[in-house]
């Protein structure tokens, strides 16, 4: 969960967040009762309150754009923030892309319906793929039809000779129909012994819909699963949606599916992350051909779908959401890790995926601090220990959409699954 942001946006996260291991908890001063009521206040005095109610202009850009994260983060909901979102939207247009790019993702994520006409009007303005793909999905969210015919007739129309652009290719691609009975087909051989053979993998099996959570389980290199001390498949329930819930392939949007290349542990130094371990993981254009497939023999350092593709069993590589990663990272996605959250779960409250918290596109378990800073409980310590128990995080985790049911992912209908 990484985010680039001001200056002054920065010296109000960094609100004396420390950890410290102890012999049966850890402790962090940011995800305690007193350092979330501190982080809120200075958010709300020190970038919110102090920046939206000032004047927009080209110096202040940057300062408005932080308010907007923070307004995402906490789910923030006011009258007020609303008509400084209309007064951002005049003239728009003339504003940086990166400005264009915060405004439409805080809608998104805030105001799905409410501003249809402002962004319908930027969308025919830009020559920015990336904001007409934002402008796009939003008019789409908001309920605005459009087939995917005349969709590429527009998209063809505004960037003629881009056909090959990664944002507009993933922008008609999300406009396919699903079909969930080619994946039942090919998860047998994804969960054989035969898919990425002698290597650890983890799997993160979601719903399409990703406001309901979905697991992880992990695979040892013998390709066997791993289990848990009453002998069932060890699992973890899991998070792939992002805080604004947009498609995989946007900058901030939800987990794209897809091979990632797992390199390590980490500990992170964002405090919204905290002190857990986190499993590191990168996507294709993140590093060298070489690295990703983990050979050391290819000398070839250019990234080709077809190089990718190797990776993918034979049944598995026409299947088009599985370049998820491929495409994400070629459209510019990075940092996507598997970590665990110090983010207060009450932000959420009511959320299908309470008390798990969303994030900037990665994948999340749940863990729970307790009023004085300890964590009382983690899932992510239990993936770590699981996946350290195997050898350590070196191989892959694949993310994969089981199917659009409206319901968190359970144990019982993915042991059946592999069983099938």
């Amino acid at each position: 969960m990484v985010k680039k942001i001001t200056a002054a946006w920065v010296c109000v996260l960094l609100c004396a967040g420390t950890c410290m291991a102890q012999d049966t908890a850890v402790y962090f001063k940011f995800a305690s009762q007193a350092g979330r009521k501190q982080f809120e206040q200075n958010v709300f005095k020190n970038s919110i309150d102090k920046y939206l109610r000032g004047e927009l202009t080209d110096s202040t850009e940057d300062d408005w754009r932080g308010a907007f994260w923070a307004i995402e983060l906490m789910q923030y909901k006011q009258p007020w923030v609303k008509e400084k979102i209309n007064a951002a939207f005049i003239g728009i247009e003339k504003r940086t892309t990166s400005f264009q790019r915060a405004l439409l993702e805080l809608c998104y994520t805030n105001y799905s319906k409410e501003f249809t006409k402002q962004v319908a009007a930027l969308k025919l303005l830009t020559t920015d793929a990336k904001i007409f793909a934002m402008c796009s999905e939003y008019l789409r969210s908001s309920g605005s039809i459009v087939s995917a015919a005349a969709l590429k007739k527009e998209t063809d129309k505004q960037f003629p000779g881009q056909q090959e652009n990664p944002i507009l290719k993933m922008l008609l691609a999300n406009r396919a129909a699903d079909n969930y009975t080619v994946v039942k087909k090919m998860l047998p051989v994804l969960f054989s012994n035969q898919f990425l053979p002698g290597k650890r993998v983890v799997y993160s099996l979601q719903r399409k819909n990703r406001n309901y959570p979905g697991i992880v389980i992990v695979r040892d290199s013998t390709g066997n699963f791993v289990k848990d001390d009453k002998g069932g498949i060890f699992y973890v329930p899991q998070l792939a949606r992002s805080i604004t819930n947009l498609p995989t392939y946007l900058t901030n949007g939800n987990t794209p599916q897809g091979i990632f290349r797992m390199q390590g542990f980490a500990v992170s130094t964002s405090n919204f992350i905290g002190p857990t371990p986190n499993i590191q993981l990168m996507m294709p254009y993140e590093t060298t051909v070489a690295n990703f497939m983990a050979d050391s023999t290819i000398i070839d350092t250019a990234w080709t779908a077809d190089v990718y593709k190797q990776l993918l069993p034979a049944a598995c590589r026409n299947y088009f959401p599985l370049m998820g990663s491929y495409y994400a990272s070629e459209a510019g996605r990075t940092e996507t890790i598997a970590h665990g959250t110090t983010v207060d779960p009450a932000y959420y409250k009511g959320a299908s995926y309470w008390p798990l918290t969303p994030t900037l596109g990665c994948l999340c378990t749940k863990e729970i601090w307790n009023a004085a800073g300890k964590r009382t409980e983690s899932n992510q310590q239990l993936l770590v220990n699981a996946v350290k128990k195997e050898g350590g995080a070196d191989g892959y985790l694949i993310v994969l959409e089981l199917d659009d049911k409206q319901l968190p992912v359970s144990i019982k209908e993915v042991a059946a699954l592999i069983k099938q």
